[in-house]
């Protein structure tokens, strides 16, 4: 996995690797030829120390945020697509059967569906290219000229709208579309439709719901380790500290007999 990934697993790249010849450089990319990454300030931090600099957990969010956005201008043009497509290509016949409860509600999900991914994609193509103009410079000392950070809740409603009620508006659409397309032909089989798609929703909104549970507890448990992390480090500070004191006072006792 590239140091450049948003998991956690780009921070231990150093740690579980025997020092090379790019451990004592300031470069600490792992792979200095084809990416050339700098860091602010750079000339007195080593490869350990540039992986717990705030301009790093920036540049992690970054890449983060970039990747929320491509999955979200992705999927929101092509299911948007796809409705406008069903939409244009539906065929009724005349006169028809079908309820007319059932035409309105096809005619309002099919343009809340095609809107709410329109606006996920809208948000990605206006702020996207902001993002790659900084983070196909490698360069983390410029991480600061990013958007990512303060457009940070206009990047987590694209994707929501993209994966989560995009997605959910996407299957009610396939139960309407099959019960316009074939009620008219036989009832049976557009009931057959609403009828499979009940489990279907059921299983998709209990992995939804395991997975941002998964992804919270996750969470926790990083920052929770990155908290006693802290505390261990300033128990050592401490202990380094005291040691210090008592040798300091011991040279000075020790002068003062002399």
């Amino acid at each position: 996995m590239s140091v450049w990934s948003a998991s956690t697993v780009g921070n231990n790249y150093h740690f579980g690797h025997p020092p090379s010849r790019y451990t004592h450089s300031n470069n600490w990319c792992p792979n200095p030829t084809k990416h050339k990454c700098v860091m602010a300030n750079e000339g007195g931090l080593n490869a350990d120390d540039a992986l717990h600099t705030p301009a790093y957990l920036s540049w992690r969010k970054l890449q983060l945020s970039r990747a929320k956005l491509k999955a979200s201008s992705k999927t929101s043009a092509l299911l948007s697509g796809f409705a406008m497509v069903a939409m244009v290509e539906v065929q009724l016949n005349t006169p028809t059967t079908i309820p007319a409860g059932m035409l309105v509600a096809f005619t309002v999900c099919t343009t809340l569906l095609v809107a709410v991914h329109m606006l996920a994609l809208m948000i990605s193509t206006c702020i996207l290219p902001n993002i790659e103009a900084i983070g196909n410079l490698h360069s983390i000392s410029l991480v600061h000229e990013s958007p990512h950070e303060r457009l940070h809740w206009y990047i987590e409603i694209a994707w929501a709208f993209s994966t989560l009620l995009g997605l959910i508006l996407f299957l009610v659409e396939i139960a309407i579309l099959c019960w316009v397309k074939f009620y008219d032909l036989s009832p049976t089989a557009a009931w057959s439709a609403c009828v499979l798609l009940i489990p279907v929703m059921i299983v998709f909104l209990a992995f939804a719901i395991h997975f941002y549970m998964s992804l919270a507890t996750h969470k926790y448990e990083v920052v929770n380790c990155g908290i006693k992390e802290l505390e261990f480090l300033k128990e050592q500070i401490e202990l380094g500290d005291q040691d210090s004191r008592m040798n300091n006072m011991t040279l000075f006792d020790q002068a003062r007999v002399v």
